[in-house]
């Protein structure tokens, strides 16, 4: 098979734990061919889906983990995996680009579906299960969030299309900052915030399960540091050996069929006690660390989804 990779630049990526590096690895052990590409190279021109980029190889050595061939461009209906891996914010570039990979609908297999990814982004998938999440509003509104903050107390205030904990605050009752993180936040977009009642089963951990094509194949535990309210790896978090609660299969049970349903074969969930915070569909990560701790092949199972969503025509 020929696989592209639209995603950001290879050369700063860390490739112990990096999912976009283990995912080509793993295609490329089992012969395929790789092409990789970054968004802004992706174009549809006179009704053509191109991209501008190199074929790929790469290697388990750091500092050395890649070699590219010489610059082309490739029609993207030529070949039979496009993967969107490149990481958010979900803006309105991010949005563009799954616009133009929805062309490739029956001829190019896009993983994640373009589709679902722009009308399921992470903060807003879970308000379909609305059960499985702990209290949230979407508001702009300051009269609205305090309202949602007098009835539910300590709460998360973050932007709606943020990513890796970046803009996250801990909003405690007494804590005056709330109206100038709001002015701060209105300040630089036009977009709402989402507010969450605060779970305390923070500090036991942000669980982060992977599932592919909506069955779960496993999932890390992400410990906040010390005097830190999030967990995410970008920020400090630790990484570590975790299994699924009679609580994690009833919510991946809940969501599967959907994920299934929608193209969504690869997604990274975020539980935090009870609760379903966050669906990733956009560049979810945690292969690697959950590989090292169970042995799971992660990577080989979503590319068996793969095969298998081709060989079924989709």
């Amino acid at each position: 098979m020929r696989i592209a990779f639209q995603m950001d630049p290879i050369g700063p990526i860390d490739i112990d734990a990096d999912s976009t590096f283990r995912l080509a690895e793993e295609a490329q052990a089992r012969g395929y061919d790789l092409f990789y590409y970054t968004p802004d190279k992706l174009a549809l021109n006179e009704g053509r889906v191109t991209a501008q980029g190199h074929s790929l190889t790469v290697r388990r050595v750091k500092g050395d983990h890649f070699e590219l061939g010489p610059e082309a461009t490739i029609d993207l209906a030529d070949v039979d995996v496009v993967w969107l891996r490149q990481d958010p914010p979900f803006d309105m570039g991010y949005i563009t680009t799954t616009h133009i990979l929805d062309r490739l609908a029956g001829q190019t297999l896009v993983v994640n579906d373009p589709f679902w990814v722009r009308n399921y982004p992470e903060k807003l998938l879970v308000l379909e299960f609305q059960d499985l999440t702990p209290p949230t509003c979407i508001a702009r509104d300051l009269e609205t969030l305090k309202a949602f903050r007098a009835r539910h107390g300590d709460m998360i205030l973050k932007p709606l299309y943020g990513n890796g904990g970046a803009g996250v605050f801990r909003i405690k009752p007494e804590d005056g900052n709330l109206i100038s993180l709001w002015e701060l936040f209105t300040g630089i977009n036009r977009e709402p915030l989402i507010a969450q009642k605060f779970v305390p089963d923070v500090s036991n951990g942000d669980k982060r399960i992977i599932l592919v094509d909506g069955v779960p194949v496993g999932a890390i535990n992400r410990i906040p540091p010390e005097g830190e309210t999030r967990s995410n790896m970008h920020v400090g978090g630790r990484a570590e050996k975790i299994g699924l609660t009679e609580r994690d299969q009833e919510i991946c049970a809940a969501i599967g069929p959907l994920l299934k349903e929608k193209g969504q074969v690869f997604v990274g969930i975020d539980v935090i006690g009870d609760y379903l915070t966050e669906i990733n569909v956009t560049s979810p990560t945690g292969i690697q660390e959950l590989e090292r701790f169970d042995g799971v092949d992660v990577a080989g199972a979503i590319w068996d989804a793969i095969e298998a969503r081709i060989a079924s025509g989709g």
